[in-house]
Parts: structure tokens; sequence; C-alpha cells
């Protein structure tokens, strides 16, 4: 069962193939901080369901990626989106005999996108947590791009001027994230396609719980009720370039980060290796749905 889809926001299912350009930044997350994500790993309506509990999902760390993405052509017209997928859970299964197993998938914890029709569809269709936020992006003179995103669901760890809202109606005074991505100079750009992962050994297969519903100024929130497993989606470039991420999340006039973590992430330095795919393709997969395992319910 979806949340009822409001008549202002546009009617758009799985298969989807969408033009972007994307920075991929990877990192790792260790057993430590996996056994104990920071509270920022989820927004508040997902932290206070069982899509943060660990009987849905252990978080075991590993490899994780963030990604800034700014789409040009989707189903549901140009948007921007921040990802935080921590690394690999844990998740029940159980068969039709009621058996019971474990198997491991990676998982996004945390979305941010800049218009209501991919929030809407993106929860219904794949279970991805999607929640509004603003962008604001800066291009400058030496090629590198700044970024902030600035979050509907609160206003930041710290600050102390605005509990969560359920109607997450506007944006956040003070960013949630922020990057600036260089371009490493003097280094050709190549083509790259996440379909060579699969041939390394590396399943980047994701498996998320039924996600809440919210309030949302734009019902925007959807909720669901079933398991979903997103296997088909490549991001590929033909003009793929290495560049260097800044990670600090301290303020344009030096005040630390909003949290202990002046890096965004524990254990990230401020520079950080990425990837930007130029002039990219996502092609992503209608999704495998299942019901919630009965011992959950």
């Amino acid at each position: 069962m979806a949340t009822t889809r409001p008549e202002s926001i546009l009617l758009a299912p799985g298969a989807w193939k969408a033009k972007c350009t994307a920075h991929m930044i990877g990192f790792w997350t260790d057993k430590k901080t996996a056994q104990a994500l920071p509270a920022k790993a989820y927004s508040p309506l997902e932290a206070q369901s069982p899509y943060a509990s660990k009987e849905f999902g252990e978080p075991l760390g590993g490899l994780g990626f963030i990604q800034l993405i700014r789409y040009t052509e989707t189903p549901v017209g140009p948007y921007d989106e921040l990802i935080l997928a921590p690394g690999l859970f844990a998740y029940p299964v159980e068969d039709k005999d009621g058996k019971k197993t474990t198997k491991t998938a990676r998982r996004i914890t945390r979305i941010y996108v800049s218009q209501k029709h991919t929030c809407w569809n993106g929860r219904t269709n794949w279970n991805i947590p999607k929640h509004l936020a603003r962008f604001e992006w800066t291009e400058n003179q030496d090629g590198s791009t700044h970024v902030k995103v600035f979050p509907h669901d609160y206003e930041g760890p710290g600050t102390g001027t605005q509990p969560y809202d359920a109607s997450e109606a506007q944006p956040s005074a003070r960013p949630f994230f922020q990057c600036t991505v260089t371009p490493m100079k003097y280094l050709p750009s190549f083509p790259l396609s996440t379909s060579v992962l699969k041939l390394t050994g590396i399943n980047m297969a994701m498996v998320h719980p039924p996600v809440p519903q919210g309030a949302g100024s734009a019902g925007e929130l959807a909720g669901t009720d079933r398991w979903c497993e997103i296997d088909d989606f490549v991001q590929s470039s033909r003009a793929a370039h290495l560049s260097w991420a800044d990670m600090s999340q301290k303020g344009d006039d030096g005040t630390p980060a909003p949290d202990e973590f002046d890096n965004f992430w524990p254990g990230m330095g401020r520079w950080v290796m990425a990837v930007t795919l130029a002039d990219g393709n996502l092609a992503l997969g209608a999704g495998k749905h299942w019901d919630t395992p009965k011992s959950l319910v």
C-alpha cells in the first residue's frame, strides 16, 4: 500500500533513464562506526521508524559513497540530489515456509532532492528515503564547484534554533552538507561505467525496507509497506575524470561544523578523491518488491 498520490505530483513509475553530472565520493565505514551510526545517517522521519532499526538492517560498514548529482533530464524533469549510503547492511528474509535467513546489500540511509516529484516517486518506486532540500551551486573561476545543501527536515545539530518540523515546509538556515569539487589538472578524461564493478566482485545492489509516511508540505513524503531491491542500475559517462573533494564542513567564517565531524563523516579526511561523471547517464530498473517478514510485523 503506497500513499495516495497528490494531484500536484507527477506519476513516474520505474524504470527510469536520466542524464546528469555526478560527483561520486567513496569512503570507508569502519566496524566501530557501523555499530553506532552517527545521527546524521538518517532523516528524523526515518530515524524514528523501523527503517533505521537493527531488526530491519544491521549496519556492517565497509565501502560507502556520497553522490552529488545534477540531473538535466529525467521522467520528472531536472533536479539536484545528495545521496548518503554508508556501506553494507544485513537484512532479514523469510522463505515460503517461514524459514528466516540473512542477506547483505547496500542501502541509502539519507538522501535529499530539490523537487517534490522525484521525492514522491523515489519513495514509492524504490523505497528511497528522499526528502526535499535547497541546493546552492557555485561555479568558481578555477573550475571548481562548491555546493551547499539546505534540508527541509531540520535546522542542524547544535544550532538550537529550529526543532524538527513534520511539515518540512522550508529549508534550514544552515547547510546539512557542503563540498567543493575540483578537477585534477592535466589528467585526461576516460569512459566509465559502474557495470564494471560487478566484474571486480563488488555487489552494488541495494535493498531498502519500507519507508514511513510523513506529512510533507506538498504530500511528497509517501510511505510504503513492502521491501524493495534495486539491482538493475548503471551510471556511466564517456567523459569521466578524477577530482578532489574538499569535505570541510566549517562555515564561511571559519565556525566549526555543527556536529563533531569537521569533514562530515567519522574518520573522513578533508581532501578525498572523487570521480566526476560529466554528461553522464543513469539507467534505473523498476525494482523488486516483497512483503515484510512475518517475524518483523
